[in-house]
Order: structure tokens, then C-alpha cells, then sequence
């Protein structure tokens, strides 16, 4: 069959690492983690080298840039399979370098962008992801697959694994609606925090549907794309006192709930504290406890309710 490349492409750099003509129609996705937030250009360099012995069909920067290094018509090396290679179009997004290896909002808008126009090219009528390594293969169930799948890696992090539904749900809304215009639209979260990539509820452009869905989540908030918060789920501050313990002896009390507060130079010590309110906020899983003392806030991960 035919095979076409994607013009959404802005940079080119073949790599050696691939084999020519894949044996097997396009009917598969497979996104990966860089693992650094790397240039298209960088990544084009490293996929240059004969000894790396990998590739990918394209890739994103942490700028949203896409790079092509594998023609669709061929076989890239990405997955550690060659049956799950010659089958799938793989995707290196450019992400954090540590847990849950996070990718920015320009590298996500692209790689949605770029999925929309894969799926319309290659006659993918939708994107279906169980979560399920039983169904490799098996694409009229599931058709999105992830290289932990097929070797002893992470890959593609937590972040971007955890938003597969999610990724396949916003691809498939632009497939049926025949639209890819998301390039000038601000897409907001719902997480308990910013950095929990873990918790996220969804990911909206209408701003209104994602208060709507933190308001049906307590604790939730929604997030712009710098990661700050827009709007707080109503049943998200709890102002009844409560003890918590705390085992650790360097525990930071802060100004307020957040990392970007600053720190009082104090800390809690070991012992059992009363909390007098809770608020969501950034470096805290758990969200930020208000001691009784006024002393100022501390994350409650660390604590331990009783």
C-alpha cells in the first residue's frame, strides 16, 4: 500500500536505525518518553548514531516542534518489538527526566495534533486503549500500545500512561467532529494538585465542563497550563480540626499551602498536631494542613491522621 508522511513535520532527519518497508499495515499507536526535554533537533542527533540502534517514527520537542526520522512506509526501532514496530507509528515525546515523567502542554497539544492526523491518514477510525497487555494485537479491542509492554522499562512514564484514556478520548472527539483546530485554546486539568498527574479526573478546553467535573470530585481543582489553579471543587477546604501525627522531625512549616510559599525557617517536630483547615496546592499530594498554633502550614503526606 501506499504510505504518506505527516505535513505537520518541521524538522527531517532520517535516521539509519530502521528497516525498510515495514511488513504490516499501520493500525497501531505507541507513545514514548524521551526522558528529557529535548529539541527536535537533539533528538534528530540521537537517533543519528548507529550505536544507539533505536529510532522512532516521529517525534515531539518540548517546544511542540514535530520531527520525522522514520517515513511511515518503514519500520522504525522503538519498542524493543519488531512485531509491535512493524505495525505501529511510534511517538518519542519530549518529558521531565524524573517521575512521572512529565510532558509539557505545547509537546501534549502537538502529539494530540499529530494523532488526529495519523489516525485520518492511515484510516484508524478511532483510537481504543484498555490498559490491557493481553490485547496486543488484537486492535479492533485496543490499538494503543506502550513499550513497558515489551521490555524491563517504565516507558512512557506514568504521566503520559495514566492520560491514554484520555489522549484517546480527545483524538477521537476531533476524528468524529472533523476537527483539529486545539492550537489557540487553553486546555485545563482537573487534579487534586498540579503535580499530581496521577489523580487527574480529565483534561478540558471548555473551562466551564472542567468546573463542572471538579465540583462531582472533592479535594479537586482546575489547572491552566502553567499549572495554576483556576477554580477549587466547592467541597475541596475542610475547616473541621483534626489530630495528625508526625514521625519525622524535619518536616517544613510553610506561609501558607504550597511550595511556592515560603518557608518559615521552622519545622514541626515529632508529635501530634491539630490541623484546622486543608487546602490543595502545589509540592503536596495530600494537599497542605493549617496548624491550630498559627505557626503556618504543612504538607500533610507527611502526617499521619488519628
Amino acid at each position: 500500500m501506499a504510505y504518506t508522511n505527516s505535513k505537520l513535520v518541521n524538522y527531517t532527519r532520517i535516521s539509519p536505525n530502521r528497516s525498510v518497508n515495514r511488513n504490516h499495515k499501520i493500525d497501531t499507536i505507541s507513545i514514548h518518553c524521551v526522558v528529557g526535554q529535548c529539541s527536535v533537533e537533539t533528538l534528530g542527533s540521537i537517533f543519528a548514531s548507529t550505536s544507539k540502534e533505536a529510532s522512532s517514527s516521529y517525534g515531539i520537542g518540548y517546544d511542540g516542534q514535530i520531527g520525522m526520522y522514520v517515513e511511515e512506509k518503514d519500520r522504525s526501532w522503538c519498542t524493543s518489538s519488531a512485531s509491535n514496530d512493524n505495525r505501529a507509528i511510534t511517538i518519542e515525546v519530549a518529558s521531565d527526566t524524573y517521575h512521572p515523567y512529565r510532558v509539557n502542554d505545547a509537546a501534549y497539544k502537538s502529539l494530540i495534533k499529530l494523532l488526529v492526523d495519523i489516525c485520518k491518514r492511515n484510516n484508524i477510525k478511532e483510537l481504543k486503549w484498555k490498559a490491557d497487555k493481553s490485547l496486543i494485537g488484537q486492535v479492533d479491542k485496543q490499538n494503543m500500545t506502550v513499550h513497558r509492554w515489551f521490555a524491563n522499562k517504565s516507558c512512557p512514564g506514568d504521566y503520559l500512561y495514566n492520560l491514554h484514556g484520555q489522549i484517546a478520548k480527545e483524538v477521537n472527539a476531533q476524528l468524529s467532529s472533523g476537527t483539529t483546530s486545539t492550537a489557540n485554546k487553553t486546555l485545563y486539568r482537573v487534579r487534586k494538585t498540579w503535580n499530581d498527574a496521577q489523580s487527574q479526573k480529565g483534561a478540558f478546553y471548555d473551562l466551564s465542563n472542567a468546573k463542572k467535573c471538579a465540583d462531582k470530585n472533592k479535594d479537586y481543582s482546575v489547572f491552566d497550563e502553567s499549572g495554576k489553579a483556576v477554580y477549587t471543587s466547592k467541597a475541596t477546604n475542610s475547616t473541621s480540626p483534626f489530630k495528625v501525627q508526625i514521625s519525622i522531625s524535619d518536616l517544613n512549616i510553610r506561609k501558607g499551602p504550597g511550595t511556592n510559599y515560603a518557608a518559615t525557617g521552622k519545622f514541626t517536630g515529632k508529635g501530634v498536631f491539630t490541623i484546622v483547615e486543608t487546602k490543595q496546592g502545589t509540592g503536596s499530594v495530600k494537599g497542605w494542613g493549617k496548624l491550630k498554633s498559627g505557626a503556618g502550614w504543612i504538607a500533610l503526606d507527611y502526617a499521619t491522621r488519628i
